[in-house]
């Protein structure tokens, strides 16, 4: 597999960014999370006049077979239906991006359908779907490598055509399972406090699906805890492929946009196969789904929204977006106090 080598951030800007923004027209510090921002950008950019340019969403879509289990209430062709619909401009993540002025890229990683050719889909299937984990591992360990690089050949091609800052969503039903059973065995957390509702499991089916994890986990209790082996066993081809292009886009010097509970799990592995891919990250909010707010602090995350969402899609990116373009926008546009002529404090 690539080997991704991503640059520490450079410390040798941080003073004269944070003089910069400490100079603005304000009290220090009365923009909040805005001067945190700011300076995260700035960093990873290495300039105090930080640019965001052709912002994209890349929505990876993969089936799962664990979805066969019951573990969601939803049957798996709502995956492929769902493709259909982005490539139509008929969901929320289409909505908000247009709203906001991103790009966005549907990607078939592993969906159970065969698509034909469609000017808006990036046809990088692995297989279709990954197989039921209550069984047998979800993938191979040369399919997850595959998705990885997959993911990452996608990420450096948008970088090369100017993309700077890229978010990530995804579609696949059943994929809250595989994220919940790679929190716990990443973060050393209770599968319990890991497991929610997904797409909206009633008390029922929420315990069916705890049931369902527990044995999954009891059946692949001998595995290495390596990031590679607990995501090829409980994976998808969405989720590893998320994996390889935030490992890139770091590599590449772009930020990353996370939105929520399957994408930040696609982080965790990551950040366990080089860590440095947390400096180039801006957690855009709290999902609403369980493990989420467990999951952002073991990463020592803060978001910036929490509006109790969990659609996926790269909808809280998308959402969030706005309030980046302010940070980055304050810094570059807001006058000085010397530059306005209004008096310091003594």
């Amino acid at each position: 597999m690539t080997t991704f080598h991503i640059a520490p951030l450079n410390d040798d800007i941080t003073a004269a960014l944070q003089h910069k923004i400490d100079n603005k027209t304000k009290p220090i510090g009365s923009l909040g999370q805005l001067e945190k921002l700011a300076l995260q950008i700035g960093r990873i950019q290495h300039t105090q006049t930080p640019s965001l340019n052709k912002p994209t969403i890349v929505v990876f879509a993969g089936d799962h077979g664990v979805a066969h289990e019951g573990v969601s209430p939803f049957p798996q062709e709502v995956t492929y239906q769902m493709v259909f619909n982005f490539l139509q401009g008929g969901a929320a993540i289409n909505v908000f991006t247009k709203q906001n002025g991103i790009a966005i890229k549907v990607v078939d990683a592993g969906v159970n359908f065969d698509f034909s050719q469609h000017p808006g889909l990036v046809h990088a299937k692995v297989a279709m779907g990954t197989k039921s984990f209550l069984h047998e591992a979800a993938m191979t360990p040369a399919q997850c490598e595959t998705a990885i690089e997959r993911g990452a050949a996608i990420v450096k091609e948008l970088h090369e055509q100017g993309c700077n800052v890229i978010g990530f969503g995804e579609m696949g039903i059943a994929n809250t399972s595989a994220a919940a059973v790679i929190m716990s065995l990443l973060c050393n957390i209770p599968l319990e406090q890991c497991i929610g509702r997904g797409t909206g499991l009633d008390d029922e089916g929420l315990i069916r699906k705890k049931v369902i994890l527990a044995e999954s986990m009891i059946r692949h209790n001998k595995i290495e805890k390596t990031p590679l082996s607990v995501l090829s066993t409980f994976g998808g081809f969405e989720i590893a492929m998320m994996c390889g292009a935030m490992l890139q886009a770091a590599a590449s010097g772009m930020l990353i946009l996370v939105d929520g509970f399957i994408t930040t799990s696609a982080l965790l592995v990551a950040s366990r196969i080089n860590e440095r891919v947390l400096d180039y990250s801006l957690f855009t909010h709290q999902s609403d789904e369980q493990g989420h707010s467990l999951m952002l602090a073991h990463l020592k995350a803060v978001p910036l929204l929490s509006l109790s969402m969990r659609l996926g899609e790269g909808t809280g990116a998308a959402v969030a977006y706005p309030v980046i373009q302010a940070a980055v926008s304050f810094l570059n546009e807001m006058a000085s106090f010397e530059s306005a002529g209004v008096s310091n404090k003594a």
